[in-house]
């Protein structure tokens, strides 16, 4: 896991993003374990506090259960949770797009033109 200190991402979010995506992409399973929080700090040479506000906000998602004694372990997740994780994660980027557009002064017209360009690229 790769950690930019100078992104303005909190670490915390960044942690919670990298685990995100991979409950979400399928590459973390249901049943896994996450790393242990105090080996996961140990690991990136942060905080263990940072590390668990990053597990706290993956279980208030419900992607992973806090499991007493043994940590925290990846959830089942069923195709509609994931189609909505996946749509916030979209809708997430393209409020982003949309103000970076208008700092920029791009028009609405060159916005959509440029997403359907990108669109068709895609195809």
């Amino acid at each position: 896991m790769k950690l930019v200190q100078t992104s303005g991402i909190p670490i915390y979010q960044q942690i919670a993003d990298a685990f995100r995506s991979d409950i979400l992409s399928g590459k973390l399973k249901q049943g896994e374990y996450l790393p242990s929080i105090r080996g996961l700090a140990k690991e990136l040479k942060i905080s263990v506090i940072t590390t668990m506000k990053a597990y706290e906000l993956l279980e208030e998602e419900g992607l992973v259960t806090a499991m007493q004694g043994k940590g925290f372990c990846v959830n089942a997740q069923d195709s509609q949770m994931l189609h909505e994780q996946h749509m916030r994660r979209i809708e997430d980027s393209l409020s982003d797009a949309i103000k970076a557009a208008k700092l920029a002064g791009v028009s609405r017209e060159e916005l959509e033109k440029t997403f359907t360009l990108l669109l068709n690229m895609q195809e």
